[in-house]
């Protein structure tokens, strides 16, 4: 049996994925998954049963516990941004409504009428946008006003399977930030802007710093923890300024993190608190990265191997003969802020095989990333590389044509599973296994490979970002 371990769980969008890590190493020493589905009762609505998240973590759990002689500590990261409303009781009033749900658009667009993006601006260092946590809630009090009289308290989805788990009431600030309740720069609850949204305070968690223990669970001490991420910077040892975090999972993030409080007078990113106490970070998100790819798998092809897919768009050039892929499945946040984008191909022909409609859509999510990138760097963001996580990480030729439209190089970690490694560090921060988050990145994390942009590439995909870039208000245009 493995040794002794720190465990981190990720309430992913998907799955509740799990990771036991040997704190002496960083060596991961076991994993397991337990899936649950995404409901879409209507276009642009996306929810599921809170109550499944709990049943997976609980699996996961014990599926963990039986790979290693002792559990010392356990942290929690997990999909940002999703609104769990309860009762007096305790009891889930409704299905959550999660980070890509898109239905909460005339929300938004009420809070930012006249003065009101300045306002919050000011108040939270965020704009309204409908994968925030507060435009979902004013669209429960219009649109399900019983519902909405019923509300006793909200949590965030990570903060109500570890409160399911451990008692309490709790969040972490990095994690607040996401539902635009949050003042950033100042670490807590924006009671101004809570007053004119007439939101009781009372129904807000307990804040605490990600890698404060909050509690207990079967003798072992838990963490807050931290969204996912906060906690996928973690997992690549992005406590402070140095790389930047580059995620290929269901959504895409370029993240830096940051020793002071920076803001975008025009909200173009999001500049929420770090995991680590102290800092902060800024980003720039995409809603479909890896998604946009098994989105194109799951509905055009399925039952081909990714492997096949992926091995016929290595043998297409760069640039794909003009075909782009915009990857706007679900809206776009960064630099777009719009609900309403939509994904497309564009310049297809009848020359372009599958292979060519493939390589487009990782190219498509690269330049996105691109797009993220350049934003984040108007900023004050200045490094000149990137540690890469999330699925989409799996994929060598993806990793070059990321490189390549970033040019950059970009570092592959020991695991790709980032916000729950992540997590699982902020355990041992909890549990006193370390001393802090430096001390845990600096005996955990590794890098086992560089990826650096394929130079005969940097030039295709310069001309091809682009076209990518005039596509999307040309489209917009005809709406």
């Amino acid at each position: 049996m493995s040794p002794a371990a720190l465990v981190g769980i990720d309430i992913g969008t998907s799955s509740a994925k799990g990771i036991a890590v040997d704190p002496a190493s960083g060596s991961v020493l076991a994993v397991a998954e337990s899936e649950y589905p995404v409901n879409s009762p209507q276009v642009g609505w996306m929810e599921q049963p809170p109550e499944a998240w709990v049943v997976a973590a609980r699996d996961v759990l014990a599926r963990l516990r039986t790979a290693v002689s002792e559990v010392l500590a356990i942290g929690f990261s997990g999909q940002m941004h999703g609104l769990v409303c309860l009762d007096a009781g305790g009891a889930v009033i409704r299905p959550a409504i999660l980070w890509n749900d898109q239905r909460s658009a005339p929300q938004c667009a009420a809070l930012e009428s006249g003065a009101g993006k300045a306002r919050l601006l000011r108040l939270t260092g965020n704009r309204a946008l409908p994968g925030f946590t507060a435009p979902k809630l004013l669209w429960m009090r219009e649109n399900e006003p019983a519902s909405y009289a019923r509300i006793r308290r909200i949590c965030l989805p990570k903060d109500f399977v570890r409160d399911c788990l451990v008692g309490g009431h709790r969040s972490d600030v990095a994690d607040a930030s996401g539902t635009l309740f949050l003042d950033v720069g100042e670490r807590r609850w924006s009671s101004e802007l809570l007053a004119e949204l007439e939101i009781p305070e009372s129904w807000l968690p307990e804040l605490a710093e990600s890698p404060e223990a909050v509690g207990m669970l079967d003798g072992v001490p838990v963490a807050t923890g931290a969204g996912d991420q906060a906690a996928a910077a973690v997992g690549a040892g992005i406590t402070g300024p140095g790389p930047l975090s580059v995620v290929l999972g269901t959504s895409g993030v370029v993240l830096a993190a940051t020793d002071r409080f920076l803001t975008n007078p025009e909200g173009l990113v999001h500049v929420f608190c770090h995991a680590a106490p102290e800092r902060w970070q800024v980003m720039g998100v995409m809603l479909s990265a890896a998604g946009s790819l098994a989105w194109f798998h799951d509905t055009l092809l399925p039952g081909i191997p990714y492997d096949t897919m992926l091995g016929e768009a290595e043998s297409v050039p760069p640039g794909c003969e003009g075909l782009i892929f915009l990857p706007y499945l679900a809206g776009e946040r960064t630099p777009h802020a719009d609900p309403d984008a939509r994904g497309a191909f564009c310049g297809l022909s009848v020359t372009h095989r599958r292979g060519a409609m493939t390589r487009a859509v990782l190219e498509g999510v690269a330049f996105a990333l691109r797009d993220c990138l350049d934003t984040i760097r108007d900023v004050g963001a200045t490094s000149t590389r990137g540690r890469v996580s999330g699925g989409g990480s799996r994929s060598r030729l993806w990793l070059q044509i990321v490189a390549s439209a970033l040019e950059m190089p970009l570092e592959v970690m020991a695991t790709d599973q980032g916000s729950a490694f992540g997590a699982a560090l902020l355990g041992g921060v909890a549990a006193g296994v370390f001393g802090d988050l430096d001390q845990a990145t600096a005996a955990c994390v590794r890098v086992t490979d560089v990826i650096d942009p394929v130079a005969a590439w940097i030039e295709p995909y310069r001309e091809a970002r682009g076209r990518f870039r005039d596509y999307y208000p040309a489209l917009r245009s005809v709406r």
